[in-house]
């Protein structure tokens, strides 16, 4: 079920299971964006125009033969019913997403209004904060038992389906194996993040 992201490390070169490493042309294929391709194009002016469009957050998180892992995630979206996908994007420089990919399997948990600490807290890079679960709550998926975090607000348990390239990211699509809702920690909302700060609906909304 983890066989696209196996494909996807070996390309990238990550350390796998099996098999010698892909030759430097190999590498170099999978480079991002090319110098001459680079649009000219303000990168705070690109996070400061889309940083108008307010996204829920997530966590997602796996479990290996290291312990449990995860990372802060506000590129997610549903992406087809039938079949059940959904999907996020994930930066090529990730330190979590190699563990994800050997794994094949992932919860994402949707993070409710008053979860903005518990974010920034696995919104830092796994090479400065190795354990991210120290003190965190959390119980293992039905179907794969990845790490859903408690009190979130919902939590979506799935297999690694396909991996994409996306520019200096990677496009993840995940098949959904099994979902649910905590109605009373999605009683105050989501946990949104607009214009480079945490914030929620109002009330009534």
């Amino acid at each position: 079920m983890a066989a696209t992201a196996v494909r996807y490390l070996r390309s990238a070169g990550s350390p796998t299971t099996a098999g010698p490493p892909p030759p430097p042309s190999a590498r170099r294929a999978l480079r991002a964006v090319q110098e001459d391709e680079r649009p000219p194009l303000n990168p705070a002016e690109f996070r400061r125009v889309l940083g108008h469009f307010a996204s829920g957050v997530t966590v997602v998180a796996t479990t290996d033969e290291a312990g449990p892992t995860g990372f802060a995630c506000q590129s997610f979206t549903s992406l087809s019913l039938d079949p059940p996908l959904i999907a996020f994007m994930v930066a090529r420089t990730s330190t979590t997403w190699p563990r994800i990919a050997r794994s094949g399997v992932f919860c994402v948990s949707i993070l409710g209004a008053a979860q903005a600490e518990l974010c920034r807290s696995f919104a830092i890079s796994s090479a400065d904060r190795p354990d991210k679960f120290a003190g965190v709550p959390h119980t293992p998926c039905p179907v794969t038992g990845s790490p859903r975090l408690t009190g979130a607000a919902a939590w979506i348990d799935c297999t690694v389906h396909t991996v994409h390239t996306g520019g200096d990211h990677l496009v993840v699509v995940g098949r959904v194996c099994a979902l649910d809702t905590d109605e009373e920690a999605a009683a105050d909302g989501p946990l949104l993040f607009h214009r480079g700060a945490f914030t929620r609906l109002a009330p009534g909304r």
